[in-house]
């Protein structure tokens, strides 16, 4: 398979509350609306990906085995600012056993949301080109 491009599909319950908490609460940069003016779909900027909201769910349905990921600066800044908004969080910030900080939140339809902090510390953020940089061409 040659994959040349793809994204995440969501369905909410209600399609206008779903895209004013990913859009206005959440802070997501829309890449494009598309169909009815009065009830667009959106696709979304989701950092090297993109998710798009359109359409209804056919029935209320709980998705404990998804997840959405999202990497962000600082997960205790988010917080924060998201309880203050009134996002209902599962989960305050905490560091995992791998060195990620994680907050978890739930978006309008239950579907759990990690933000995910990577620290200075962490592997992640190492260069690894700096160990092969003493190579001799």
């Amino acid at each position: 398979m040659d994959v040349l491009a793809g994204r995440i599909l969501l369905r909410p319950v209600e399609l206008d509350r779903s895209h004013r908490f990913y859009r206005d609460v959440l802070g997501l940069a829309v890449y494009r609306e598309f169909g009815d003016k009065a009830s667009p779909g959106i696709v979304f900027f989701l950092g090297g990906g993109f998710l798009e909201i359109s359409g209804l769910a056919e029935h209320d349905v709980q998705s404990p085995n998804l997840s959405l990921w999202m990497q962000v600066r600082d997960a205790n800044a988010e917080h924060e600012r998201l309880a203050a908004l009134g996002v209902e969080i599962l989960r305050r910030p905490q560091r995992e056993p791998w060195g990620l900080i994680e907050l978890w939140i739930a978006d309008p339809d239950g579907l759990r949301i990690v933000l995910v902090e990577v620290p200075e510390e962490h592997p992640l953020r190492r260069d690894s080109r700096a160990v092969h940089a003493e190579i001799d061409v």
